[in-house]
């Protein structure tokens, strides 16, 4: 028999077949359209969608996070792809340097090697090596996972193209006076041995402890002051001790001095609000070296800034009898001297929000240090706006979009207190600098190639900067330099800008507004490659242009069944790749999409998996039951397509189902159904409400097409007529080839294997991601046939009900009494056979007399239905039903009046929607009557 799928549906069987299948025949590559002689594309009514992929690092594997960002990354450019867009997803890692060159070193050590006894040279290689062999795991999950991005441009941050243009870019903005190098206070990670951004670093509250130590002041032999820290191993660098100018109870120390204790240093006392007079006893200690707040004050006052740890966080020569201590035991010794010197005025436990490196969680430390930083605050020296004022602009302008929207307040909220951005890392693994600095003169030389010899005065002692740059500078740039920037490349032309990202809230700023940034300013005419404008200001229409991308996607977390986020530490960290093998990727994917509403966290629980298991397993055997009908069809296959092929790679969209001819209420109905079920997934996943486009396709494939209406057509595919049954089929077929459509960018796998067994494994293309997303057609859709199926369903089901409360037998066929009016009574004679074989009827009698008062009854806002069957009710629980039924039904009119008497909703709610609340509220009027009824009659 042809169309064959085997009997037990098993995802483990088919989705690595596709998956290698989709990346063999190179299914979503693109080329760039080719303009004409004028400079117009090819196809101008053909759409381009571009969605750069965040990248994840070399060194990571597949976690539930990524399952839900590539998920519904997948399903927004399978849809895109499906409606004919000129559709590209870039896949690529970045080369992840502080995570990268720490595994290797921890290679390394396991080997008894140190990277400095290596040598740059060698322990870069080595590293490279560690990527052949062991980088890009998670790319290889991906392809195994079916994600259809075009793997014939994978990129890796470290490539050589993107290298260069990483170069461009610095060299670019050094010569513009927006990169520079300067001394500043920065977050350093002793075991990184690296400066570390402040998103890079993870606020922690810790129990520790506040010592308050008293510091004698200068010519007194009683008087002194006391100060609070919880650190009082950086005393020993302090230069200052501060109060507050307002604060009365230090005037008469004004002017004055005080001894650093332990160093016998006199320090002065000075006059800033960086003392609180409500902390403490509203005087610090001023560490000029050691914090961000000293620093700041210490610039104002002039002071020393004396460093008193190296890089490994130890004890300098500047920290006198305390050198060569690390800096918890030095803590450990100062205290105890201080106590035996009688300057420990008391030690209290203090709750201390500890800063720690994302990556190692060791203990940051603020330090002074020499780096590179951009000046993202500053004009370039040939005009226009400032990096960060461009990025806030695009999105005031509404260049670039968030979803949600409050994602944009929050953005443009840390984008107004942007302080310029440390790029420079003290690691061997990354772009290193292009900065060459010169033994005789001492001037730096910033190129794009290495000099031979220093421009400023001919000697060939240069040295290279050792540093390389922070990871995200290079990945800020890669909306640009994934497409061949600072080339002018057909694809730049035509994808550029992206039109979506789709990412996690804990890069928005990492990440998310250095793309804008550097987007608006290296692809803002004139600078971007191919632009025609001269040396004219940018014009605001300019800005829409240079954007990275057009909108920006939040995606939820991702936390387990109890709505605790997921860590290794708790113990509820779920491996995506494990559920996958137990339930299949179809049904974990839609597990994530069913759950993905806007700003609402997911709570992962694999028990719903479980459940869409069976979903994909329902759709499987409908699948089979539609193929043993096909052999007794006459002219169904091949037959007419339900859509039309538009070129060897993909369908041109045709709306609503072809070849679909209505012949009774249910072909009328589960037609118009499909219709606006094509019209809400649509919408659903253009607007990422991911969960409304898995409710709606769910409801529609389980309930209104596998749970009704192959039941309703069964008795046409049994019919002796063969015309009947090839007709039944045909429509069938139709129907449910474009259903497979529908549901394709959520469960490609399953959807994929029966569109290519429906066409005998001989499809018209060649991958059902390539046949034309279903949109709805305005002439198929009937809403009386679907308002007459509605009062059809509700008969059958109310009397399924009965039947239930009756504990009547499955089996055993019953007569029932049907009370209503003329309109709805024509409903049901013309579908007498579907009430009897669904509900299990032997006869349907039409009363005249209301039924509500018998026993064995249902009332609705349309018809009165009895079973009639001999058997005692239950007084007590008929009426205790009958009293739960009274109290929903007051419910629901109690809030349609508050609705209706709303003046303001009234004046803004459609005329429909209000006509809607009126009718709704006079059917639970009604049903409130007849449940009085029903109670009063018995007694």
């Amino acid at each position: 028999m042809p169309h064959e799928l085997p009997k037990a549906y098993d995802p483990g069987a088919i989705e690595q077949r596709w998956a290698e299948y989709w990346v063999r025949e190179t299914l979503f590559h693109v080329q760039a359209p080719q303009a004409d002689g004028r400079g117009a594309p090819p196809h101008p009514a053909r759409s381009n969608f571009t969605l750069l992929l965040p990248p994840p690092n070399v060194t990571g594997a597949l976690h539930m996070g990524h399952m839900l960002e590539h998920t519904e990354s997948d399903i927004v450019v399978r849809w895109h792809r499906m409606k004919g867009d000129l559709t590209l997803w870039i896949p690529g890692t970045d080369h992840a340097g502080i995570a990268t060159q720490m595994l290797v070193e921890r290679q390394l050590a396991a080997e008894k090697l140190d990277r400095r006894q290596m040598g740059r040279e060698k322990f870069l290689a080595r590293v490279w090596q560690w990527r052949q062999h062991y980088g890009g795991t998670i790319l290889k999950q991906m392809k195994r996972l079916g994600t259809s991005v075009d793997w014939d441009r994978e990129y890796f941050t470290m490539d050589e193209r993107l290298s260069r243009a990483v170069k461009e870019v610095f060299v670019r903005l050094y010569e513009e006076g927006l990169i520079y190098r300067g001394t500043y206070i920065i977050n350093w990670c002793p075991r990184c041995s690296t400066a570390i951004s402040d998103l890079e670093v993870v606020h922690e509250d810790t129990p520790g402890k506040l010592y308050q130590v008293r510091y004698p002041v200068s010519g007194s032999a009683k008087e002194s002051i006391t100060v609070a820290t919880t650190r009082p191993e950086t005393m020993l660098g302090d230069t200052a001790v501060a109060v507050n100018p307002t604060d009365a109870r230090y005037i008469h120390l004004h002017g004055k001095k005080v001894v650093l204790p332990l160093m016998h240093r006199e320090i002065p006392i000075i006059l800033d609000e960086v003392a609180n007079p409500e902390f403490g006893t509203g005087a610090v200690k001023v560490t000029p070296a050691h914090d961000l707040n000293d620093y700041q004050a210490g610039l104002r006052h002039h002071l020393p800034q004396i460093t008193v740890m190296d890089e490994h966080a130890r004890m300098n020569e500047n920290a006198g009898p305390y050198a060569g201590l690390d800096r918890f035991e030095a803590r450990e010794r100062i205290v105890r001297d201080l106590q035996e010197q009688g300057l420990l005025v008391s030690t209290k436990d203090y709750v201390v929000p500890l800063g720690k490196c994302q990556r190692c969680h060791s203990i940051v430390e603020p330090r002074i240090s020499t780096q590179w930083f951009v000046a993202v605050n500053k004009e370039p020296s040939s005009g226009g706006m400032s990096m960060s004022a461009a990025a806030i602009e695009a999105v005031n302008t509404g260049a670039l979009r968030f979803t949600p929207e409050n994602n944009a307040a929050i953005y443009l909220q840390w984008m107004a207190k942007l302080y310029d951005w440390c790029i420079s890392r003290q690691l061997w693994w990354g772009h290193r600098i292009p900065a060459w600095y010169c033994g005789q003169c001492n001037q730096i030389t910033v190129a794009r190639q290495a000099p031979q010899a220093c421009p400023h005065c001919g000697s060939p002692q240069l040295e290279q900067d050792p540093d390389v740059l922070d990871t995200w500078f290079s990945s800020a740039l890669l909306p640009f330099t994934s497409l061949g920037w600072p080339d002018a490349t057909p694809d730049l032309a035509a994808f550029y800008p992206n039109t979506l990202l789709i990412t996690g809230f804990d890069i928005l700023f990492f990440w998310v507004a250095r793309m804008v940034m550097m987007g608006c300013h290296f692809m803002m005419p004139p600078h971007r490659p191919g632009s025609t404008v001269g040396g004219r200001p940018p014009a605001a229409s300019d800005l829409a242009e240079s954007v990275p991308f057009r909108e920006v996607y939040i995606h939820a977390l991702v936390r387990d069944a109890d709505r605790q986020k997921m860590s290794k530490t708790k113990g509820n960290v779920l491996d995506p790749i494990e559920v996958i093998e137990q339930y299949g990727t179809d049904a974990t994917r839609f597990t994530l999409a069913a759950q993905a509403a806007p700003g609402t966290d997911i709570a992962f629980n694999p028990s719903r998996t479980e459940g869409y298991r069976a979903f994909a397993n329902k759709i499987w055997n409908a699948a089979r039951f539609m193929f043993m009908n096909l052999d007794r069809a006459e002219g169904v296959w091949p037959g007419s397509l339900t859509w039309e092929r538009g070129s060897e790679t993909r369908a041109t969209q045709v709306a609503g189902v072809q070849g679909f001819t209505a012949a009774g209420l249910e072909d009328r109905w589960i037609l118009s159904r499909f219709n606006r079920v094509a019209e809400e997934m649509n919408e659903a996943i253009r607007s990422y409400r991911f969960d409304n486009a898995c409710h709606t396709i769910y409801q529609f494939f389980w309930g209104e097409f596998c749970d009704w209406y192959l039941e309703l057509i069964k008795p046409r595919l049994n019919s002796d007529d063969k015309q009947t049954v090839s007709r039944a089929i045909a429509n069938l077929v139709s129907l449910f080839e474009a259903a497979l459509r529908l549901l394709h960018p959520i469960m490609p796998f399953i959807t994929e294997e029966i569109w290519h067994a429906l066409y005998d494994q001989k499809p018209p293309l060649k991958s059902i991601a390539l046949a034309a997303y279903p949109q709805a057609d305005a002439r198929q859709v009937e809403e009386a046939a679907e308002n007459e199926m509605a009062i059809l369903q509700d008969l059958i089901v109310s009397v399924r009900n009965l039947r239930a409360e009756l504990k009547v037998e499955p089996r055993q066929n019953i007569p029932i009494q049907v009370h209503t009016q003329d309109g709805v009574q024509r409903i049901f004679e013309e579908n007498r056979g579907a009430v009897q074989r669904l509900a299990n009827v032997e006869q349907m009698a039409f009363v005249p007399q209301s039924l509500a008062r018998e026993s064995g009854a249902r009332s609705t806002a349309r018809f009165e239905v009895r079973v009639v069957y001999e058997k005692k009710i239950d007084v007590a629980a008929e009426r205790e039903r009958l009293n739960k039924e009274m109290a929903r039904i007051e419910k629901q009119i109690e809030s349609g009046e508050r609705q209706l008497g709303n003046q303001q909703f009234l004046a803004k709610a459609p005329p429909k929607v209000v006509e809607g609340l009126r009718k709704q509220l006079e059917e639970a009027k009604m049903l409130r009557e007849k449940a009085r009824a029903a109670l009063a009659e018995l007694g």
